[in-house]
């Protein structure tokens, strides 16, 4: 293959290569050489991650946790343009501004859909597992000059928003992989065979009902805990959905995962651990209460919750 995801991971170890040492030039900072290693820790991660041994990569995250937890990992000056300037852009440029966001998803879809298959001298383009992250990276890159044309920025000027943009969201720029790690660890610590075990002693989950919303609600609350469904899914379907609502109840094993995601991604609304969705927008948007956006959610996603507990209940048992 000529395309690889290990690009990618290269250029974001660069990119966080860069901030930090922004960062540590930043003596507006009081927190500058924490904040640097902090991203400096980080982009070690991506540049040579598969090439360092784990327990070493293991000490690396925890020195991350300690100085993001310490408040190691602070906001610097960024050279931002004056407000008058801004508002002027703004208003020039109108919606022209949502091009470069309208071309990523169009150049990644075209690039996943009409490439995913295309070979040079009989060497496959992308890597056929991660076709969709490598259109993601390319549709990425073709936006970003035209940024640049379309608002007469230069480079530098992108690398020091990319900067306010990154110490804006501060440690929770992390939490997706560290959450994704930790779904891992419940299966493999066979968390699974625990849940099967505390819902078959405590729960009548003999009543098809009483399996549907245990499994629902479970599911909604383990992705408020982990951040993420996708870590979840495994974990409650490997001690509710296989054992109780397949083998027991013989339900509908597509229903089943389709509706038991949506149910988990309910959680995902509520919770603050599903950073890039609900902490990573209030930051970015400037919003005076970060939980907010979690507080406007909650009132849809316990109604959804309910409603795909009905349905799941409908549709499975056919």
């Amino acid at each position: 293959m000529i395309l690889k995801p290990d690009y990618l991971y290269l250029l974001a170890g660069v990119l966080l290569l860069i901030i930090a040492g922004m960062s540590l030039r930043d003596r507006s900072n009081p927190r500058r050489f924490a904040t640097a290693l902090f991203w400096a820790l980080y982009s070690v991660v991506f540049l040579a991650g598969q090439l360092i041994p784990p327990a070493v990569v293991g000490v690396m995250v925890i020195v991350m946790a300690l100085l993001a937890g310490l408040g190691g990992v602070r906001l610097g000056s960024y050279d931002k343009l004056a407000d008058s300037v801004r508002a002027v852009k703004a208003k020039t440029l109108a919606n022209k501004l949502f091009f470069p966001a309208l071309i990523i998803p169009l150049v990644t879809v075209l690039c996943a859909v009409a490439f995913k298959d295309a070979k040079i001298g009989g060497t496959p383009l992308f890597d056929p597992k991660n076709v969709t992250l490598l259109s993601l990276g390319i549709g990425c890159l073709v936006a970003w000059p035209l940024c640049l044309k379309l608002t007469g920025d230069g480079p530098v000027q992108s690398m020091r928003e990319s900067r306010r943009l990154l110490e804006s969201m501060g440690w929770a720029v992390m939490l997706p992989q560290l959450l994704a790690t930790l779904g891992l660890l419940f299966t493999d610590a066979g968390v699974g065979k625990a849940v099967a075990d505390i819902t078959k002693t405590y729960l009548a989950v003999d009543n098809r009902m009483v399996a549907v919303a245990t499994y629902a609600i479970c599911m909604a609350l383990f992705t408020m805990i982990m951040g993420n469904a996708f870590a979840a899914f495994p974990v409650i379907t490997a001690g509710i959905g296989l054992p109780i609502l397949l083998n027991q109840h013989h339900g509908d094993a597509a229903v089943m995962a389709a509706i038991g995601m949506f149910s988990g991604y309910c959680g995902t609304l509520m919770t603050p651990m599903a950073a890039n969705f609900n902490i990573v927008p209030a930051a970015l948007l400037e919003l005076p209460d970060k939980h907010g956006v979690i507080k406007v959610q909650w009132q849809t996603a316990l109604p959804l919750l309910l409603v795909n507990i009905g349905l799941m209940y409908v549709l499975m048992f056919r």
